[in-house]
């Protein structure tokens, strides 16, 4: 995801074809949900992406989510949103961890994810890291989504079928010698 660099990369462009974005959000804190759907959007639509958003119960199930969609729809990207204050016990440590493993997973197997689920340890910071004026929240996130978008669709191989190819395979009736090993 983008950070405080102001060495800011523009967004991808996508000629004819828009790329097709899931917004999965757990709106469990309604204000930081709200500035993270407006500030991921908002980049979205700049780049002229077509885009949907779902709501989960929590971050937990936000790779999920997005695993169902990219093995059953047709979207390019995923933009995972949430916000996770650490509390008394220690399964914000355990949310944070797994909803981070679970989606690095997802995109190492080929899902392009912006991960903008913010961690933080108290609504002061989470209200901070929600300012859509941030490159590391949830515009950052969007920015991400696109640039895996593009990266991959500048990386396709050339298809190249299985199995025999036509004319690749040619019997020599007329060869001479054992038929028999």
């Amino acid at each position: 995801m983008a950070g405080h660099s102001d060495n800011v990369l523009p967004l991808p462009s996508f000629d004819g074809d828009a790329p097709r974005v899931l917004i999965v959000i757990a709106p469990y804190y309604g204000a930081i949900s709200a500035a993270q759907l407006a500030s991921a959007r908002s980049v979205l639509e700049r780049a002229g992406a077509e885009h949907e958003t779902v709501e989960m119960p929590g971050s937990l199930e936000i790779p999920t989510a997005i695993g169902i969609a990219h093995r059953q729809a047709e979207f390019d990207g995923y933009v995972a949103l949430g916000c996770v204050i650490r509390g008394r016990t220690s399964h914000y440590d355990v949310v944070v961890g797994e909803s981070a493993r679970a989606l690095a997973t997802l995109g190492l197997a080929g899902a392009c994810i912006g991960n903008g689920i913010i961690t933080v340890e108290n609504m002061e910071q989470a209200e901070e890291r929600a300012d859509a004026d941030r490159l590391d929240t949830a515009g950052g996130a969007a920015a991400a989504t696109l640039h895996l978008i593009a990266l991959g669709r500048s990386m396709r191989k050339a298809e190249s079928g299985v199995g025999f190819k036509p004319g690749s395979f040619r019997h020599d009736a007329a060869r001479k010698g054992p038929t028999v090993a």
